[in-house]
């Protein structure tokens, strides 16, 4: 991922990662055990698959808000998912240049939680009556990433975040953390051989003793054995809440993805083989999976 330093886009995008790198250990400790095994030279040269953030759906926020940032920048909005059970829409969005990484923006259906649940968000979110978005300036990256790390609610009490937890660990999450970037997502198989198959990529991480993500098994595939995925589960930072209080919660994680060649394309020499070759979008199910790993308790069949 290496961005143009003066493109809208590239701006804020650096921003954003530059946060998260050194907020999420695991990434460091991967890009550099790539770098000492010959892999890559420098973390410019990792694929980009996807990153992903987490929205609350209430009045002036979600996604209807959180999309006109990437819209403005070219990014069109692809295919939809329902995730039942965790109570979250989502949509993937296609970048436009394949440079850039694809976007994907879950919500949280507050609507959809207990009355205690709702309460407890809008108790934090009721402030805000207009489209936070609506006052940006899209073309100015520099104020975009600034955004991106402003919080627009206040910090969340300790006994409020614990009663949210006990519900949505996907809402405790949004609360305290705000719009921060949930994952990034590292692109296998544009990897070196030994490392361009998930099975291996994932020995790999666990030999560094980091631990993945086992919900529905280690690798999460869809149903039509195309797209594969795996992810850390997030690392536990100490948090202080609205009153001092500390307690450890989940940060943010790494994921990495498998695209695999489309069936009509795989006679084609390795060396052709483009990003339109390869399976496109997401799946509800592996994604389903990948979002628990941020759940601080096990998550429940």
């Amino acid at each position: 991922m290496n961005f143009d330093k003066e493109k809208t886009l590239d701006i804020f995008l650096n921003v954003l990662f530059d946060r998260y790198r050194k907020a999420v250990p695991a990434v460091k400790k991967i890009t550099g055990s790539l770098i000492e095994a010959g892999v890559i030279k420098a973390q410019e040269e990792i694929v980009n698959d996807h990153i992903a953030f987490r929205t609350l759906g209430v009045p002036h926020l979600g996604i209807a808000s959180f999309e006109k940032i990437f819209l403005h920048q070219g990014y069109k909005k692809m295919d939809y998912y329902y995730f039942e059970g965790k109570k979250l829409n989502a949509y993937w969005y296609a970048p436009p240049a394949p440079e850039y990484p694809r976007i994907f923006m879950s919500e949280l259906i507050v609507k959809e939680l207990s009355e205690l649940a709702q309460q407890l968000i809008y108790k934090y979110t009721s402030s805000i009556h207009k489209d936070p978005v609506d006052t940006l300036d899209l073309d100015n990256g520099a104020e975009i990433g600034t955004f991106f790390h402003q919080p627009l609610w206040q910090l969340p009490d300790l006994a409020d975040y614990q009663r949210l937890l006990e519900e949505s660990e996907y809402a405790a999450w949004v609360i305290y953390n705000r719009y921060y970037l949930n994952h990034y997502t590292i692109s296998v198989q544009d990897l070196k051989p030994g490392y361009n198959k998930l099975e291996d990529f994932n020995r790999f991480v666990e030999s560094l003793g980091l631990k993945l993500n086992s919900s529905g098994g280690k690798i999460k595939v869809s149903a039509d054995g195309l797209l594969r995925q795996s992810s850390t589960m997030a690392e536990m930072q100490e948090a202080v809440f609205a009153e001092g209080e500390r307690m450890p919660i989940a940060g943010s994680y790494v994921e990495f993805s498998e695209r695999l060649v489309l069936p009509e394309f795989r006679e084609l020499p390795l060396t052709e083989i483009k990003r339109d070759h390869r399976r496109e979008g997401f799946e509800t199910n592996n994604a389903d999976k990948i979002f628990e790993s941020t759940y601080i308790k096990p998550a429940k069949d």
